[in-house]
């Protein structure tokens, strides 16, 4: 602080000679201004009070003394209210620039717990999910009737599907994700929950859509059940196979998701509506309620094709 006052003091001898009269001040502003800025309001009031006094000795007529006639009572005002003006901007200033940073840490310590707490509801939804899948898979030992030994063993396969992939259908801040982000590694658990070694599951995508969280459950059972029914039945009597999933939009702009398995196939006269599959009931259903539509289509094996709108 005592610096920049001498270098204000150095620098008004220097170019005093250069300056007409009634600028006793010119480089002490400055002085003040640095030191309100960089030590605080009260070194600052001190920098204000010996540039001052210095300007007051040394350039306000009479020069050497602290004799004060009528202009100079005038300039010595006018230098009181600019400083005063300039330490009371710079420390609101820096109030404003403390309370900023205050709330902005703040706001990061508040999205840190949000995120915290988010992924923790969302290990203990998948874990009480994976717990009724478990319940219900004890309550079907007890059953001796084989309909409603397979009606709970879907409930529980879907329970655990469900609970597997709980923790990647949101995301903490609400963004939207990428259609090829979700499916990749849903294709990967539903296969790895199979127990089977010797299916291959590839993404090809020929153009990404976003996907909104509230379509991201849906989405999830009606892939999960298509590449459950490849691995299920199209490799019932075979060791392994490739199962693959497209992703593209149609002549029509719909986004089309299609399961193509190169497995046994269809039965011949196969139709959706006539089969007693729950799986496939509730895929078309769940195609209805985003929009879209749900079909099997055979050939060389099977596939599965979801359309949705855009």
């Amino acid at each position: 602080m005592l610096g920049l006052v001498l270098l204000g003091l150095f620098l008004r001898f220097a170019v005093d000679r250069g300056l007409p009269s009634g600028f006793p001040y010119v480089t002490f502003f400055p002085a003040v201004i640095l030191s309100s800025f960089l030590f605080g309001v009260r070194w600052g009031s001190v920098a204000a009070v010996l540039s001052g006094l210095c300007a007051w000795y040394f350039f306000i007529p009479p020069p050497d003394s602290f004799a004060l006639e009528r202009s100079g009572a005038v300039a010595l005002g006018f230098y009181c209210f600019v400083v005063v003006t300039d330490i009371l901007l710079v420390h609101w200033m820096q109030r404003a620039n403390a309370n900023l940073a205050r709330e902005r840490e703040t706001s990061r310590a508040l999205a840190e717990t949000r995120e915290l707490l988010f992924r923790e509801l969302q290990h203990r939804v998948s874990n009480n999910l994976q717990v009724a899948a478990g319940l219900l898979a004890l309550q079907k030992r007890r059953l001796h009737d084989d309909s409603a030994r397979l009606a709970l063993d879907e409930a529980s396969r879907r329970l655990a599907l469900i609970g597997r992939i709980s923790r990647q259908l949101y995301d903490a801040g609400g963004a939207t994700r990428s259609m090829r982000e979700f499916l990749e590694p849903l294709c990967a658990d539903v296969v790895e929950a199979s127990g089977r070694q010797n299916i291959r599951c590839t993404i090809t995508v020929a153009e990404d859509a976003p996907l909104t969280p509230d379509a991201a459950v849906p989405l999830a059972l009606i892939v999960a059940e298509a590449v459950s029914n490849a691995v299920e039945h199209g490799f019932r009597n075979r060791d392994g196979g490739t199962i693959e999933v497209l992703l593209a939009r149609d002549e029509t702009a719909m986004v089309k998701v299609e399961v193509t398995d190169d497995g046994e196939g269809l039965p011949d006269g196969f139709s959706i509506e006539a089969s007693n599959s729950l799986g496939l009931r509730i895929a078309v259903m769940l195609a209805e309620q985003l929009g879209g539509r749900f079909d099997l289509l055979g050939g060389k094996g099977t596939t599965a094709r979801l359309t949705l709108p855009a």
